[in-house]
């Protein structure tokens, strides 16, 4: 019986033997990506902080401090990845990031010092932030493996999960008390004084 290749069929998942080269429009666009994400943990690093000292309670205090340490960490991870694909670690600014932090800080402006209404915005522009990066992570990790570059998508999933184990603290952390204590609040940012029934 003669051995015929066919094409492989539409649907079928088929990633190359040998890594990823650089040469191909995909492997082109997985490199931009990196260097998009590459400024994005670079610019976190500086904005996390400034959210930490606005925050209100403790506990959100030291959810911050905990990301800003592996924020760091993901960076690393990051520069690892550039050097074993032959790449120098470049940023490349990230249009989307801009605006995250940005709108962060805008939510830090206008809620009220010492609030619980200001951790409740803190906690979601930073689960905006996290969404944002689960994204892009899940996808190079998908990439990676599609291109044959399973230590890239193994590093790169490191990092995924840490990003969406950070999401799921956040919530922990709003739904624990501080949503309830922030609907407590009056205009002022002073807990109501409501009369049990």
């Amino acid at each position: 019986m003669a051995n015929t290749k066919t094409a492989p069929r539409k649907g079928k998942k088929q990633a190359p033997a040998a890594p990823a080269k650089g040469n191909t429009q995909l492997e082109k666009f997985f490199i931009d990506s990196l260097k998009d994400i590459y400024w994005a943990e670079k610019a976190l690093t500086k904005a996390l902080p400034k959210m930490q000292k606005k925050a209100t309670t403790e506990e959100l205090q030291q959810a911050i401090e905990m990301h800003i340490d592996q924020t760091k960490e993901q960076v690393a991870r990051l520069e690892q990845v550039f050097e074993l694909l032959g790449k120098k670690a470049q940023a490349k600014k990230c249009e989307a990031m801009e605006g995250l932090i940005k709108e962060g800080e805008s939510i830090v402006e206008e809620t009220e010092d010492g609030s619980m209404t200001r951790d409740v915005g803190i906690i979601m522009a930073a689960q905006k932030v996290e969404h944002y990066e689960i994204a892009t992570y899940g996808s190079l990790v998908q990439l990676a493996t599609t291109m044959g570059n399973q230590e890239v998508a193994d590093i790169l999933s490191e990092t995924l999960e840490e990003e969406k184990q950070t999401d799921l603290d956040l919530t922990a952390i709003a739904e624990d008390n501080i949503n309830w204590q922030a609907e407590q609040e009056d205009e002022e940012g002073e807990e109501t004084e409501e009369e049990e029934e």
